[in-house]
């Protein structure tokens, strides 16, 4: 037993080591090493310094925990069991029963199980992200910490500190290999996020084997490098030491805190200890009883949690954090009275709810046939909006004058080390981390955005995915949305990208057509609760349709919408567009109408939308009868065939792009009235079409 450590706390960090030993090897599937290794750190942070409270577990200024080394999520699992935290439904309603139960555990891996192989947000609660990709927990907690500063420079007053929430994030040597999170620190460097920590578990085992394989930096000297603290701890098991750690990084405000801490992997496993099998693979039941007889384990006992253990517990973390909760609470009530507004401000972000008149500013775009891009129809759109919108926030990644996404009303501000106020956020060229780091602000109920070229959403791919996993209402503006981006070439010019977007589950993708479509695109995007956005806009000028001849553009909340029509009867062909091209669509259309031709333009902006509504409305908009059909994208054409069929035209991309002038770009592509015009008479002439000449 190391000094300073009682009775308790040991059997407190053995039960928390044997149930991670025994629902790995019951699940057949896992990593019971790390849990083995750390346990005296997570006991330690918890039960002695973190500001939670298990029976409230989304009280606002609680301190964050991210496990971003989340394949060691029974580390979490179990410390979610022994605290006795409590669920919350997706409506932050509290439940009445337990995040975690010891049946849970024993279906580690299972479906139904609150404990799957990692940590879910939505699912645990108790989980502050889903981790598992290495590198992003790192990332998100950045956002954590910055949404932190940011409430307390908002919300805070002289007699009233509503936010000092701190953020732990326990990582590993994955995580430190990862580029997303040197990214991170570089930033958090930069920010001087003093109320951030990272724990780094320097057990020196990955998969493959000992790290001298492919790392052999000085992680504490990069560190510095990005202006952290650095402190070791030179035995995972010494709790006084990890004591010490934290309290230094609890005292140190200016800059994050890095402190490494040397463990050993499936510690008390008299074989596997600091090897690769520890890490990814459950003991086996001889090595199981061996590592028990190292705790003075019962050798035969399966998740055995010893009498006193759940009331130590509660005696700790769960005392410390009702009373810290409590405290705020009636420190809320005196603030309710003395600043209502801001109060009602901080309980509408808590439940995802809007500000009263968020839309009143929005504005109306009169026709205008020689339009303009909608990255610049975006901006104005933006900076009606956040006025209205106190806790709308973003920026970009070293693109804001080509994004259009600055806020520039007067108290809009940048946000900048010690000046934590400011509504415009300069990430740097650090897309991958932009993405992860709106995450994290998400997480803590603000409503972030950032924003790029539409061809380096690749670098954000991992993010974009995880809010859509995390159901998290992120908004991503991609700009610069195909071939139109011209003398760039192909190395900028975006090809199957919207495809990469379309086939995220959860994520709905927008390309409005015209400036009044984007109105309506921010209309739907700022509604959704528990849906992240992408918003693909053009760099090159688009028309503004006259909304008088044509459909209103309020189409855009259900897809796709019929924007222009034969009149009475079926239409002979269908032309189906989305973005820049529903122009090329509406010329071809004013040409058939002249020549007596019955044809429909549907624009569609949202596949995922219009997959949402109900079959009469999609048959409305598409008829199956009519099969002369024509799509016009200027992206990739996979999974056209689903709204023109086995026998329409797609006229897309099958190609990367060039580096030339955006008129001849459109020629040699393809992107232009004639084409459309060609294609459709095509259409109507062939199998599915009325017309046979």
């Amino acid at each position: 037993m190391m000094p300073g450590t009682s009775l308790m706390d040991e059997l407190s960090i053995n039960t928390i080591r044997t149930l991670s030993i025994d629902a790995v090897q019951q699940a057949d599937s896992g990593h019971p090493g790390t849990p083995m290794a750390l346990a005296p750190l997570v006991y330690t942070l918890w039960q002695r310094f973190l500001r939670f409270d298990p029976q409230d577990p989304i009280w606002p200024n609680r301190d964050r925990f991210v496990l971003s080394n989340g394949h060691a999520s029974m580390l979490l699992y179990s410390l979610l069991f022994l605290t006795g935290v409590k669920a919350v439904d997706a409506e932050y309603e509290q439940l009445g029963r337990p995040s975690v139960s010891l049946e849970d555990i024993k279906r580690f891996r299972e479906i139904g199980s609150k404990c799957p192989g990692h940590p879910e947000y939505h699912l645990t609660t108790g989980v502050e992200t889903t981790t598992g990709p290495l590198g992003q927990g790192c990332a998100n907690s950045v956002g954590m910490a910055i949404a932190g500063d940011w409430l307390a420079q908002h919300f805070n007053r002289p007699d009233f500190t509503m936010f000092d929430y701190e953020v732990y994030t326990v990582c590993g040597d994955g995580d430190m290999m990862e580029g997303v999170s040197s990214e991170a620190a570089s930033l958090a460097g930069h920010l001087m996020l003093g109320n951030l920590c990272w724990i780094y578990d320097s057990n020196r085992v990955t998969i493959e084997g000992h790290t001298d394989l492919a790392f052999t930096e000085d992680v504490a000297t990069r560190f510095l490098a990005y202006g952290w603290n650095v402190r070791r701890v030179g035995d995972a098991n010494d709790t006084e030491r990890i004591a010490q750690a934290i309290e230094t990084f609890r005292h140190t405000k200016d800059v994050p805190t890095l402190i490494i801490l040397e463990s050993h992997i499936g510690y008390g496993s008299p074989h596997k200890q600091d090897t690769a099998a520890a890490h990814g693979e459950p003991l086996g039941v001889e090595e199981i009883r061996l590592a028990k007889r190292s705790y003075g384990w019962p050798e035969d006992s399966k998740f055995l949690v010893p009498d006193g253990v759940r009331e130590h517990f509660r005696a700790g973390i769960g005392r410390r954090g009702k009373e810290l909760r409590k405290a705020w609470q009636e420190r809320m009530k005196a603030y309710r009275v003395q600043y209502p507004e801001l109060a009602d401000q901080l309980d509408r972000m808590q439940k995802r709810k809007l500000p009263d008149g968020w839309d009143a500013d929005l504005p109306v775009f009169p026709a205008d046939a020689k339009g303009l891009a909608s990255r610049d129809s975006s901006a104005k759109v933006l900076n009606a909006i956040a006025p209205r919108y106190p806790w709308l926030i973003g920026g970009s990644a070293d693109l804001a004058p080509s994004t259009k996404t600055h806020l520039n009303f007067e108290q809009a501000g940048d946000f900048e080390a010690h000046e934590y106020g400011g509504r415009n956020f300069h990430f740097g060229i650090r897309e991958h981390v932009m993405g992860a780091v709106v995450n994290g602000l998400a997480l803590c109920k603000l409503r972030p955005y950032g924003s790029t070229f539409l061809i380096f959403s690749d670098y954000m791919k991992p993010p974009i995915r995880l809010s859509a996993l995390m159901q998290l209402p992120v908004i991503f503006i991609f700009t610069h949305d195909s071939i139109g981006v011209g003398q760039d070439g192909p190395t900028h010019q975006p090809i199957e990208q919207l495809v990469a977007l379309r086939s995220i589950p959860g994520l709905i993708t927008l390309r409005p057509a015209d400036a009044n479509e984007v109105v309506e695109a921010w209309r739907v995007i700022i509604g959704q609760k528990h849906q992240p956005a992408s918003l693909v806009l053009t760099r090159q000028s688009v028309p503004t349709f006259d909304r008088t001849r044509y459909a209103s553009a309020k189409g855009v909340a259900r897809g796709a919408y019929v924007m222009a029509d034969a009149g009475k009867g079926k239409p002979e062909v269908i032309l189906i567009g989305t973005g820049s091209e529903v122009a090329l669509c509406i010329e071809a259309y004013e040409t058939l109408r002249q020549e007596g031709v019955a044809a429909r333009v549907v624009s569609m902006p949202s596949w995922e939308l219009f997959e949402q509504q109900d079959q009469a409305y999609r048959d409305s908009v598409l008829p199956p009868d009519v099969k002369a059909r024509v799509s016009v994208e200027a992206g990739s054409m996979i999974g056209w065939d689903r709204y023109v069929g086995d026998t329409g035209t797609k006229i897309g991309m099958h190609t990367f792009g060039s580096s030339a002038p955006i008129k001849d770009l459109l020629k040699k592509f393809g992107f232009t009235p004639q084409e459309v015009l060609a294609a459709a008479r095509e259409q109507m002439r062939g199998p599915g079409g009325r017309r046979h000449e």
